[in-house]
């Protein structure tokens, strides 16, 4: 027999505004193409593509029914109303199962626990650690998703080891480990993104992400201009609340001119600045599971990350890590790589096949119905 599932905790979908959203759509329409009943609740508001996308969603997608949870659309507070009115309709709506995504939206997990549901809540990152909430009022409440989903979840999945330990010294929580999934990915040519940027294959080291200060874009700005090197380095990202981080990373790269911002990409630019970048770089200080990283090794990339064990854990041998925080470990390690072309090469041999073998979508939908079916 069907279940019913509503997720929720996501900005929206379609999406690529970050790691989330590619999860929650991955498993929200591979669920339905098995036959699943599967609402997402979409955040109304400010997409970090821009102005332009910023509408309202419904209908379906690909076999998922759409519905838009209502916010109040200022800083601060589009994330914790939208939550709460998500998980508000979850409670009363007709769903077996409530998947909430984050540990801030799991603020509200004991609403549909309380009207009986079934309680997923997937820790995508110990998000009180990032910049922009430290020791604000928004870690504190991000902590009180956190206990209220050891409370009142039925189940924790969590994406890396550090997380199921962490829960486990602090809580006594036991969790579920699954690990983010990738679809292998097919070569793009460089022609859209040698007509927009001017770039050519392997002439560009590429950062692709959130623009947000914990992923490291300062030290990798601040390292890149010590490299002897005529490649460039492209950053592509759009804001995420960090207009004013932005505007310092621009400021920071100054006038050099090799360093090249796209602002949001997606589609045919994506798939071309994965394609024929010469190195991924990845410099993050704090990560859950980084799809990016996932998406990087699955075009074969060689990939530079901070020594964290989020990343190196994924990389495996076709990865270079540096010291996490260390420009100047970074600059070392990225100098080597542009002067020793048959190193990156030799990275880039078998990459795909080696993520793509570790971290399959179907197995992480195997493993998350289990979930909602005992």
């Amino acid at each position: 027999m069907s279940i019913s599932i509503a997720m929720l905790g996501h900005k929206r979908i379609p999406s690529r505004e970050g790691g989330i959203e590619i999860v929650v759509e991955e498993l929200a329409v591979r669920m339905a193409a098995r036959g699943y009943r599967v609402t997402c609740y979409n955040r109304s508001g400010h997409h970090v593509s821009g102005k332009e996308f910023d509408t309202r969603r419904g209908g379906e997608y690909r076999g998922v029914r759409l519905k838009t949870a209502a916010a109040i659309n200022r800083k601060g507070l589009a994330a914790v109303t939208s939550s709460f009115f998500a998980s508000l309709a979850a409670a009363v709506g007709p769903y077996d199962v409530v998947h909430i995504h984050a540990e801030g939206p799991a603020a509200f997990c004991w609403l549909p626990r309380l009207m009986g549901k079934r309680v997923v809540v997937t820790v995508h990152g110990l998000d009180w650690q990032r910049a922009k909430w430290k020791g604000g009022l928004g870690a504190r409440y991000i902590h009180l998703g956190e206990k209220m989903a050891v409370r009142f979840a039925h189940e924790i999945i969590v994406l890396n080891r550090a997380a199921q330990q962490y829960f486990k010294d602090s809580y006594g929580r036991e969790t579920r480990l699954i690990p983010n999934g990738v679809s292998r990915a097919e070569y793009a040519a460089p022609d859209r993104i040698r007509e927009v940027f001017g770039l050519e294959k392997d002439a560009y080291l590429l950062f692709l992400g959130r623009m947000v200060p914990e992923k490291g874009i300062h030290y990798l700005i601040e390292a890149f201009q010590g490299v002897r090197t005529d490649r460039k380095l492209v950053v592509a990202g759009g804001a995420s609340d960090s207009e004013a981080y932005i505007d310092r990373l621009k400021e920071q790269a100054g006038g050099d001119s090799r360093i090249v911002f796209t602002g949001f990409v997606q589609k045919e630019l994506l798939r071309e600045l994965y394609s024929n970048a010469y190195v991924y770089v990845l410099p993050s200080d704090l990560e859950g599971m980084p799809l990016s990283l996932l998406e990087a090794l699955s075009y074969g990339c060689c990939c530079v990350t901070s020594d964290i064990p989020e990343c190196v854990d994924v990389t495996g041998e076709h990865g270079v890590a540096f010291q996490k925080g260390s420009a100047v470990d970074l600059r070392v390690k990225l100098q080597e790589l542009c002067d020793d072309v048959g190193q990156v090469y030799r990275r880039r041999e078998g990459a795909a096949d080696y993520v793509c073998r570790r971290h399959r979508w179907d197995e992480v939908v195997d493993r998350t119905l289990e979930l909602y079916q005992k």
